[in-house]
């Protein structure tokens, strides 16, 4: 529904800014990004709306990846989809990204979302993954932060 943010943050600020203005009560809403982003996008959305709303996560593909001829790939070809350094690079800038730390982005940090309680599991694959792939921890490019 808007088109002018340039970050996941302001996806959602944009929106319930275009929501207001328009008079456009919610109970529930549907939310659909980039599978690597979208519980971002939530937590996000977390921050800014009563509890009482319900949140509907769509993400518009699923990916596989798997180890082939050692090194990582998708599982099968998905149309249109980023090459698996940049998807790699996205994913493993989320849980940085999604931390509730002084480096992340939850109340704790930068506040850009609501709190997001990360599995003991998830981390350690992410600390597994950075032995081999720290370098594509994906930066948050400054050009492009949060707008208030």
């Amino acid at each position: 529904m808007e088109c002018k943010s340039t970050n996941c943050g302001n996806n959602i600020t944009y929106l319930l800014d275009l929501l207001k203005e328009n008079e456009v009560p919610f109970n529930s809403i549907i939310i659909s990004q980039d599978a690597t982003m979208q519980y971002r996008m939530e937590a996000g959305l977390r921050k800014y709306v009563s509890s009482n709303i319900r949140i509907i996560n769509y993400t518009v593909y699923s990916a596989k990846v798997i180890v082939d001829n050692f090194s990582l790939a998708y599982e099968k070809e998905i149309r249109g989809m980023w090459d698996i350094n940049r998807y790699i690079s996205l994913l493993m800038g989320e849980i940085p990204r999604l931390s509730d730390d002084e480096n992340g982005y939850g109340p704790n940090g930068k506040d850009f979302i609501a709190h997001v309680d990360i599995p003991s599991e998830v981390r350690k694959a992410f600390d597994e993954l950075c032995n081999n792939y720290s370098g594509l921890i994906r930066k948050a490019n400054p050009l492009y932060a949060l707008s208030k």
